[in-house]
Protein backbone atom coordinates (compact mmCIF):
# COMPACT_ATOMS: atom_id res chain seq x y z
CA UNK A 1 0.00 0.00 0.00
CA UNK A 2 1.70 3.55 -1.19
CA UNK A 3 1.15 6.68 0.82
CA UNK A 4 -1.67 7.83 -1.35
CA UNK A 5 -4.40 4.69 -0.88
CA UNK A 6 -3.06 4.37 3.34
CA UNK A 7 -6.12 5.31 5.04
CA UNK A 8 -8.10 4.95 2.41
CA UNK A 9 -11.77 3.61 1.98
CA UNK A 10 -12.30 0.78 0.35
CA UNK A 11 -13.54 2.14 -2.13
CA UNK A 12 -11.40 4.54 -3.09
CA UNK A 13 -8.49 1.87 -2.65
CA UNK A 14 -10.14 -0.31 -5.20
CA UNK A 15 -10.26 2.64 -7.80
CA UNK A 16 -6.88 2.88 -7.95
CA UNK A 17 -4.54 0.47 -9.75
CA UNK A 18 -0.40 0.42 -9.20
CA UNK A 19 1.31 4.06 -9.77
CA UNK A 20 4.60 2.20 -10.85
CA UNK A 21 3.82 2.86 -14.52
CA UNK A 22 6.33 5.17 -16.38
CA UNK A 23 6.04 6.36 -19.57
CA UNK A 24 6.03 9.06 -22.97
CA UNK A 25 3.93 11.82 -23.27
CA UNK A 26 3.08 11.46 -26.67
CA UNK A 27 -0.31 14.09 -27.13
CA UNK A 28 -1.45 16.65 -25.06
CA UNK A 29 -4.71 18.84 -25.45
CA UNK A 30 -7.03 20.67 -23.17
CA UNK A 31 -5.40 19.94 -20.33
CA UNK A 32 -5.34 15.77 -21.26
CA UNK A 33 -2.10 14.08 -21.78
CA UNK A 34 -1.66 10.75 -23.60
CA UNK A 35 1.11 8.83 -22.42
CA UNK A 36 2.81 5.26 -23.99
CA UNK A 37 3.78 3.10 -21.36
CA UNK A 38 5.14 -0.27 -22.41
CA UNK A 39 1.86 -1.80 -22.85
CA UNK A 40 -1.12 0.49 -22.97
CA UNK A 41 -1.63 4.05 -23.42
CA UNK A 42 -3.33 6.22 -20.39
CA UNK A 43 -5.36 9.54 -20.77
CA UNK A 44 -3.95 11.54 -18.17
CA UNK A 45 -4.79 14.38 -15.87
CA UNK A 46 -2.35 16.23 -13.63
CA UNK A 47 -1.90 15.92 -9.64
CA UNK A 48 -3.63 18.95 -8.58
CA UNK A 49 -0.22 19.73 -6.70
CA UNK A 50 1.38 20.33 -10.02
CA UNK A 51 -0.66 23.09 -10.84
CA UNK A 52 -0.34 25.00 -7.84
CA UNK A 53 1.28 28.39 -7.80
CA UNK A 54 2.03 30.56 -10.05
CA UNK A 55 3.68 29.21 -13.68
CA UNK A 56 5.98 30.52 -16.21
CA UNK A 57 5.69 27.44 -18.68
CA UNK A 58 4.06 24.31 -19.75
CA UNK A 59 4.55 21.77 -16.66
CA UNK A 60 3.98 18.64 -19.47
CA UNK A 61 4.73 18.68 -22.73
CA UNK A 62 5.06 16.07 -25.43
CA UNK A 63 8.58 14.03 -25.32
CA UNK A 64 8.42 14.32 -20.97
CA UNK A 65 8.70 10.83 -19.56
CA UNK A 66 5.61 10.29 -16.74
CA UNK A 67 5.34 8.77 -13.65
CA UNK A 68 1.43 7.95 -13.67
CA UNK A 69 -0.92 6.60 -11.33
CA UNK A 70 -3.82 4.54 -13.29
CA UNK A 71 -7.10 4.09 -12.05
CA UNK A 72 -9.89 1.38 -12.56
CA UNK A 73 -11.50 3.77 -14.81
CA UNK A 74 -8.33 3.17 -17.70
CA UNK A 75 -7.54 6.76 -17.15
CA UNK A 76 -4.37 8.00 -15.08
CA UNK A 77 -3.06 10.78 -13.24
CA UNK A 78 0.31 12.25 -13.47
CA UNK A 79 2.21 12.12 -10.28
CA UNK A 80 5.26 13.44 -11.48
CA UNK A 81 7.65 14.58 -14.49
CA UNK A 82 10.91 13.16 -14.68
CA UNK A 83 13.84 15.20 -15.03
CA UNK A 84 14.19 16.54 -18.33
CA UNK A 85 17.41 15.89 -20.90
CA UNK A 86 16.64 19.31 -22.92
CA UNK A 87 13.57 21.17 -24.29
CA UNK A 88 13.33 23.33 -27.29
CA UNK A 89 10.80 26.09 -26.21
CA UNK A 90 9.76 29.86 -27.51
CA UNK A 91 7.86 32.53 -25.41
CA UNK A 92 4.75 32.98 -26.06
CA UNK A 93 2.07 35.74 -25.56
CA UNK A 94 0.04 35.60 -22.32
CA UNK A 95 -2.00 38.65 -20.73
CA UNK A 96 -0.37 37.85 -17.11
CA UNK A 97 3.72 38.04 -18.55
CA UNK A 98 5.69 36.27 -20.26
CA UNK A 99 4.87 32.40 -20.83
CA UNK A 100 7.74 29.38 -21.81
CA UNK A 101 5.82 27.66 -24.61
CA UNK A 102 7.21 24.08 -24.36
CA UNK A 103 7.43 22.43 -28.18
CA UNK A 104 8.82 19.15 -27.12
CA UNK A 105 10.44 18.01 -24.17
CA UNK A 106 13.60 15.21 -24.85
CA UNK A 107 14.36 15.81 -28.35
CA UNK A 108 17.02 13.98 -29.84
CA UNK A 109 17.20 16.03 -32.91
CA UNK A 110 15.54 19.44 -34.17
CA UNK A 111 15.09 19.16 -38.34
CA UNK A 112 14.01 22.43 -39.74
CA UNK A 113 12.23 22.72 -43.06
CA UNK A 114 12.73 25.77 -45.10
CA UNK A 115 11.67 25.28 -48.79
CA UNK A 116 14.64 26.93 -51.47
CA UNK A 117 11.48 28.37 -52.84
CA UNK A 118 7.69 29.21 -52.82
CA UNK A 119 7.87 29.98 -50.15
CA UNK A 120 11.63 31.59 -50.56
CA UNK A 121 13.69 30.61 -47.54
CA UNK A 122 13.57 33.45 -44.53
CA UNK A 123 16.92 33.07 -43.28
CA UNK A 124 16.36 35.21 -39.97
CA UNK A 125 13.75 33.12 -38.66
CA UNK A 126 15.91 30.11 -39.72
CA UNK A 127 18.90 31.44 -37.58
CA UNK A 128 16.86 31.81 -34.72
CA UNK A 129 15.39 28.37 -34.77
CA UNK A 130 19.46 27.62 -34.72
CA UNK A 131 20.13 29.79 -31.51
CA UNK A 132 16.99 28.03 -29.46
CA UNK A 133 18.87 24.59 -30.68
CA UNK A 134 21.93 26.05 -29.44
CA UNK A 135 21.08 27.16 -26.35
CA UNK A 136 19.28 23.60 -25.67
CA UNK A 137 21.89 21.88 -26.91
CA UNK A 138 19.82 19.65 -29.38
CA UNK A 139 21.71 18.55 -32.58
CA UNK A 140 20.23 20.20 -35.47
CA UNK A 141 19.44 18.73 -39.16
CA UNK A 142 18.48 21.62 -41.86
CA UNK A 143 16.67 20.55 -44.50
CA UNK A 144 16.43 22.61 -47.82
CA UNK A 145 13.18 21.10 -49.82
CA UNK A 146 11.40 21.63 -52.99
CA UNK A 147 15.10 21.86 -54.54
CA UNK A 148 13.24 21.06 -57.86
CA UNK A 149 12.08 24.53 -58.16
CA UNK A 150 15.54 25.95 -58.35
CA UNK A 151 17.70 23.27 -59.25
CA UNK A 152 20.34 21.55 -57.09
CA UNK A 153 23.00 24.21 -57.49
CA UNK A 154 21.65 27.29 -56.64
CA UNK A 155 19.86 25.14 -53.49
CA UNK A 156 24.06 24.92 -52.46
CA UNK A 157 24.73 28.29 -53.15
CA UNK A 158 21.20 29.23 -51.07
CA UNK A 159 22.11 26.93 -47.93
CA UNK A 160 25.79 27.42 -48.22
CA UNK A 161 26.66 29.74 -45.31
CA UNK A 162 25.55 26.83 -42.95
CA UNK A 163 26.87 24.16 -44.36
CA UNK A 164 30.15 26.47 -44.00
CA UNK A 165 29.63 26.63 -40.28
CA UNK A 166 29.24 22.94 -39.44
CA UNK A 167 24.93 22.30 -39.89
CA UNK A 168 24.20 19.31 -41.69
CA UNK A 169 22.12 20.31 -44.88
CA UNK A 170 19.91 17.59 -46.51
CA UNK A 171 18.53 18.71 -50.03
CA UNK A 172 14.96 17.41 -50.87
CA UNK A 173 12.24 16.93 -53.29
CA UNK A 174 9.04 15.25 -53.07
CA UNK A 175 8.55 15.73 -56.76
CA UNK A 176 12.03 14.38 -58.30
CA UNK A 177 12.35 12.45 -55.45
CA UNK A 178 15.55 13.67 -54.10
CA UNK A 179 16.64 13.08 -50.78
CA UNK A 180 14.11 11.26 -49.20
CA UNK A 181 15.31 7.84 -47.97
CA UNK A 182 18.57 9.98 -46.13
CA UNK A 183 16.51 12.27 -44.03
CA UNK A 184 13.99 8.83 -43.63
CA UNK A 185 17.22 7.28 -42.18
CA UNK A 186 18.25 10.33 -40.23
CA UNK A 187 14.78 10.20 -38.21
CA UNK A 188 15.12 6.16 -37.73
CA UNK A 189 14.96 5.57 -33.73
CA UNK A 190 14.68 9.28 -32.80
CA UNK A 191 12.82 11.51 -31.10
CA UNK A 192 12.92 14.76 -33.79
CA UNK A 193 10.89 17.73 -33.63
CA UNK A 194 10.08 18.44 -37.89
CA UNK A 195 9.52 22.60 -37.90
CA UNK A 196 9.61 25.37 -39.86
CA UNK A 197 7.05 28.43 -41.75
CA UNK A 198 4.21 27.55 -43.68
CA UNK A 199 4.53 26.08 -47.39
CA UNK A 200 7.70 24.65 -46.50
CA UNK A 201 6.27 21.00 -47.62
CA UNK A 202 6.47 19.44 -44.14
CA UNK A 203 3.36 17.54 -44.66
CA UNK A 204 4.48 16.26 -48.59
CA UNK A 205 7.71 14.98 -47.06
CA UNK A 206 6.45 13.20 -44.14
CA UNK A 207 4.05 11.52 -46.70
CA UNK A 208 6.79 10.54 -48.59
CA UNK A 209 8.91 9.48 -45.47
CA UNK A 210 6.11 7.44 -44.14
CA UNK A 211 3.08 7.05 -46.47
CA UNK A 212 -0.34 8.60 -44.72
CA UNK A 213 1.66 10.21 -41.82
CA UNK A 214 1.77 13.98 -43.34
CA UNK A 215 -2.01 13.51 -43.76
CA UNK A 216 -2.52 12.47 -40.21
CA UNK A 217 -0.14 15.32 -39.12
CA UNK A 218 -2.40 18.09 -40.93
CA UNK A 219 -5.53 16.61 -39.60
CA UNK A 220 -4.05 17.99 -36.29
CA UNK A 221 -2.43 20.79 -37.41
CA UNK A 222 -6.01 22.03 -38.92
CA UNK A 223 -8.16 21.18 -35.88
CA UNK A 224 -5.42 23.19 -33.98
CA UNK A 225 -6.05 26.27 -36.10
CA UNK A 226 -9.52 25.95 -36.62
CA UNK A 227 -10.30 29.21 -34.62
CA UNK A 228 -8.33 32.02 -32.45
CA UNK A 229 -9.51 30.29 -29.60
CA UNK A 230 -8.86 26.88 -30.47
CA UNK A 231 -6.53 24.48 -27.65
CA UNK A 232 -2.92 23.81 -29.48
CA UNK A 233 -3.19 20.10 -29.73
CA UNK A 234 0.49 18.62 -29.86
CA UNK A 235 1.24 15.05 -30.59
CA UNK A 236 4.19 12.82 -31.20
CA UNK A 237 3.24 10.46 -34.40
CA UNK A 238 5.14 7.06 -34.24
CA UNK A 239 7.75 5.84 -37.22
CA UNK A 240 7.32 2.67 -38.90
CA UNK A 241 11.08 2.13 -38.55
CA UNK A 242 11.17 3.52 -34.98
CA UNK A 243 11.23 7.03 -33.09
CA UNK A 244 8.59 9.42 -32.90
CA UNK A 245 8.47 12.61 -35.01
CA UNK A 246 6.32 15.98 -33.36
CA UNK A 247 5.10 18.46 -35.75
CA UNK A 248 4.30 21.87 -35.29
CA UNK A 249 2.12 24.16 -37.37
CA UNK A 250 3.39 26.98 -39.30
CA UNK A 251 5.25 29.03 -37.42
CA UNK A 252 5.20 32.81 -38.22
CA UNK A 253 6.83 34.55 -35.59
CA UNK A 254 9.31 33.10 -32.88
CA UNK A 255 9.98 34.88 -30.23
CA UNK A 256 13.11 33.65 -27.88
CA UNK A 257 12.73 32.62 -24.49
CA UNK A 258 15.37 33.61 -21.30
CA UNK A 259 18.03 34.21 -24.17
CA UNK A 260 19.93 37.36 -22.59
CA UNK A 261 21.47 39.32 -25.05
CA UNK A 262 25.38 39.39 -23.81
CA UNK A 263 25.51 35.58 -24.10
CA UNK A 264 23.59 35.50 -27.69
CA UNK A 265 27.13 35.27 -29.30
CA UNK A 266 27.79 31.66 -27.50
CA UNK A 267 24.75 30.69 -30.01
CA UNK A 268 26.28 31.62 -33.31
CA UNK A 269 29.19 29.14 -34.15
CA UNK A 270 31.26 30.84 -36.30
CA UNK A 271 31.06 33.96 -34.09
CA UNK A 272 31.71 31.81 -30.75
CA UNK A 273 34.74 30.86 -31.91
CA UNK A 274 36.29 34.29 -32.26
CA UNK A 275 34.97 35.54 -29.13
CA UNK A 276 38.39 34.32 -27.22
CA UNK A 277 40.14 36.66 -29.59
CA UNK A 278 38.04 39.72 -28.78
CA UNK A 279 40.04 42.47 -27.46
CA UNK A 280 37.55 43.37 -24.96
CA UNK A 281 35.73 40.49 -22.38
CA UNK A 282 32.32 42.22 -23.04
CA UNK A 283 32.66 43.04 -26.35
CA UNK A 284 29.55 43.23 -28.07
CA UNK A 285 30.87 43.40 -31.77
CA UNK A 286 29.16 46.10 -32.92
CA UNK A 287 31.95 48.88 -32.79
CA UNK A 288 34.93 48.21 -30.45
CA UNK A 289 37.99 47.96 -31.42
CA UNK A 290 39.85 45.12 -31.90
CA UNK A 291 37.00 42.91 -32.40
CA UNK A 292 37.54 39.72 -34.09
CA UNK A 293 33.83 39.39 -34.55
CA UNK A 294 34.20 42.60 -37.08
CA UNK A 295 37.21 41.64 -38.53
CA UNK A 296 35.68 38.43 -39.83
CA UNK A 297 32.83 39.81 -41.45
CA UNK A 298 34.96 42.49 -42.93
CA UNK A 299 36.98 39.68 -44.52
CA UNK A 300 34.06 38.16 -45.46
CA UNK A 301 34.96 35.18 -42.99
CA UNK A 302 31.63 35.30 -41.07
CA UNK A 303 28.50 35.62 -43.71
CA UNK A 304 27.07 39.78 -43.78
CA UNK A 305 23.15 38.26 -42.89
CA UNK A 306 24.13 35.58 -40.32
CA UNK A 307 25.68 38.71 -38.86
CA UNK A 308 22.89 41.07 -39.44
CA UNK A 309 20.84 38.30 -37.86
CA UNK A 310 23.23 38.44 -34.59
CA UNK A 311 22.43 41.99 -34.56
CA UNK A 312 18.75 42.10 -34.91
CA UNK A 313 18.66 39.57 -31.93
CA UNK A 314 20.98 41.12 -29.92
CA UNK A 315 18.79 44.35 -29.97
CA UNK A 316 15.24 42.97 -29.66
CA UNK A 317 13.86 43.32 -33.43
CA UNK A 318 11.57 41.32 -34.61
CA UNK A 319 12.10 38.72 -37.98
Amino acid sequence: MNDRTKGASDNEQASLLESALTGLVIRTQSGFFTVQTSTVEVVCQLRGRLKKGPRQGDVAAVGDRARITRLADGSGMIEEILSRKSMISRMAPDPQGEYQQILIANPDEVVLVFACDHPAPRFGMLDRFLVIAEKAGVPVVIVANKVDLVGMDNALELFARYAAIGYPVFYTSVKTPSGIERLQAQLAGKISLLTGPSGAGKSSLLNAIQPGLGLRVRQVSRATNKGRHTTVVRELFPLEQGGYVADTPGVKALALWDVEPEELDGYFPELRQRVPHCLFSDCTHVHEPGCAVLQAVKLGEIHPERYQSYLRIRFGEQE
